[in-house]
Parts: structure tokens; sequence; C-alpha cells
């Protein structure tokens, strides 16, 4: 088996190029909707709200977007929290599909966390500012947590020391494609 991480900035476009590497052959985990699927669960909205005293857990999402915004020390507590429990998910999903030949984990923190070691293979996608930032609003998102989030990751010329691949996706769907597959050939 071997594992391969896409990692990168902000809206650098992971997620498609995830999607476009693994295709319907090859397993995908995916590293914020795990995030996501935690978010929901009620043990750990329970432990947040403990935490940081968010009195409604209705949007807990939101809540914690505010809480960062106005202490962006918090931050690391929260990751404290969750990156335990995705790292708990990344084996569970390791062990459900040891057998395949590929296996692709988009992880937009991978380098930050350290986890460059647990990967066979590891893919950087990279993408300039200004265009990460227009798709970034695009999802309906705000500029003040583009800018937040995006400090909290390491520049992508040190991400890229850590990396076999690294893919400029700064042109269209296209282009992005074609390097896949030629990265894929000689994978």
């Amino acid at each position: 088996m071997i594992k391969i991480g896409i990692t990168g900035s902000l809206a650098s476009g992971k997620t498609t190029a995830a999607r476009i590497f693994a295709g319907t052959k090859y397993p995908l985990f995916n590293a914020d909707k795990e995030v996501q699927n935690i978010y929901n669960q009620k043990d750990f909205k329970s432990k947040i709200s403990k935490k940081f005293k968010i009195k409604s857990l209705k949007n807990i999402k939101s809540e914690i977007k505010k809480i960062i915004i106005n202490n962006k020390i918090l931050i690391k507590d929260i990751e404290k929290i969750i990156h335990p429990l995705v790292r708990k998910k990344i084996k569970i999903f390791i062990k459900k599909n040891k057998k395949k030949k590929l296996i692709f984990f988009e992880i937009p923190l991978l380098i930050e966390s350290k986890l460059m070691k647990d990967y066979d293979i590891i893919i950087f996608i990279n993408s300039k500012k200004n265009i990460r930032l227009k798709r970034y609003l695009k999802r309906g998102k705000n500029k003040e947590i583009f800018n937040l989030l995006d400090k909290r990751q390491l520049l992508p010329s040190k991400k890229i020391k850590f990396c076999d691949y690294v893919i400029n996706n700064n042109k269209d769907l296209k282009k992005l494609k074609r390097i896949i597959k030629s990265i894929k050939n000689k994978i």
C-alpha cells in the first residue's frame, strides 16, 4: 500500500486535486470532512462548550470562529482537541483500506502537524494568494477568517521542502488534470 498525502495552502485546490488523484478507483480520506463530522458529535460539542463556555451548541463551528477571531491564541487549544481525533480516524481509514494499492489523504495541515513520516509520497498544491482568497470568498466565507487561518500555516516555500511533488494550481481545471495524470503515471 502506498500512502499519498495531499496538502497545500488554504483554498489552493487540494480537494479538487485529491478527488482527481483518487478518482473512483482509490479511497480518499478528507481531513476537513472528518473535522466537520467531529464538530457534529455530541461528546465533542459538550467538551468544547465546557472548555470555551459556548452557550449555543446549534452552530458550534460559527461559535468557535467567533472565539478564534477574538482570541487567536485559543486556536491552538481547539487544535489540541481536534487533531488527535482526526489522527484516530486516519488509523481506522488505513486499516479499512490496507489491501488497496494506493490510498490518498487530503490533509491541509499535514506538514504543520509533522505527519510527513506517515506518508510515502507527499504532494503540495500551490496557488497564488490572490487566487486562493478569491476562491475562499466564493465559498461565502470571510476575508478575516482567511487571513487568520492562512497566517497559521507555514509559508509554501517551507512546506515544499517536505514534498515529493509540487503542483502549481493557478490555471484552469484542464491543466490541473494534465499535471495530475503525469504524476499518477510516475507513481
